[in-house]
């Protein structure tokens, strides 16, 4: 069985306050992008290895205890012991470290992938406690359409925004943001208004109105992120803000326009 996952991007980024469990709660719009991955799982009863793991793509940093497909299985083969050995296979496209949430959604399909493959029979709400298991992002693409989001992420509203009579460009240094400091040198703001209203808003209106708080420890850490912001802007988008903690930059443009960009060879573009 084959899935693609798709990323993310954050339309406003709000940390609200630090709990008592070390996490943050947060307030910001996962919006999903047809940008994707590829995923395959396969039944494999006559190996004596539970998973068979290949990987083809971008490069994966770390070991194989790291992976979030890997962890999505063993996760489910607590619970779900009569899980056959298998093979499975992740082409990675997304940027990792970027703010899109690829890692987040490669495990979200995994785990609905292996629940159809298996006919495990969970219901919807069990497989939102399952994905916020494997992190705070994957509870969203559980759903994947517009969502307004608090917690830590995984408190979701599905809410109608539709920017298709628009494009997006996302742009990446190949920067890596650790999200542990980017929490940590995060300063907390209080705002008058929800993130939800303002996204009502006429897209024009949101560059004055959505902000992501984090932008101001990253941009003052890595200039040439906020540098791609200040492009996109200069370059006619009517909205561009880094997603999640960084370091990916996209900026939504009219679909008629054609903008000239100019950005580093070795960064990655992709127009949506």
């Amino acid at each position: 069985m084959v899935a693609f996952p798709n990323c993310k991007i954050n339309i406003g980024l709000r940390v609200i306050n630090k709990r008592a469990d070390g996490f943050h709660n947060i307030e910001t719009v996962f919006f999903p992008i047809p940008f994707k991955d590829a995923i395959e799982i396969i039944e494999d009863p006559v190996s004596k290895k539970e998973i068979s793991y290949t990987q083809t793509g971008t490069e994966i940093p770390g070991t194989a205890d790291d992976n979030l497909c890997i962890k999505t299985y063993y996760l489910l083969k607590k619970d779900f012991p009569q899980l056959s050995n298998v093979k499975m296979h992740l082409h990675k496209v997304i940027p990792m470290g970027a703010g899109l949430g690829g890692g987040s959604a490669d495990a979200s399909f995994m785990l609905k992938l292996i629940c159809r493959k298996f006919d495990l029979g969970l219901s919807g709400d069990q497989l939102l406690d399952y994905a916020l298991k494997l992190g705070s992002d994957c509870p969203f693409f559980m759903i994947n359409e517009p969502c307004y989001a608090t917690g830590r992420g995984e408190k979701l509203e599905a809410i109608s925004l539709d920017i298709s009579s628009h494009k997006i460009v996302l742009v990446n240094p190949g920067i890596h943001i650790n999200t542990g400091w980017a929490f940590s040198n995060c300063t907390i703001k209080k705002n008058e208004h929800h993130l939800k209203d303002l996204i009502q808003m006429p897209v024009a209106k949101w560059q004055q109105n959505i902000h992501n708080d984090f932008e101001i420890p990253v941009f003052k850490a890595h200039a040439e992120i906020a540098a791609i912001k200040s492009t996109l802007i200069t370059g006619g988008a009517l909205f561009a803000s880094m997603s999640g903690t960084g370091s990916t930059v996209y900026g939504i443009f009219e679909r008629k326009s054609d903008p000239l960009l100019k950005f580093p060879s070795h960064y990655f573009l992709k127009w949506v």
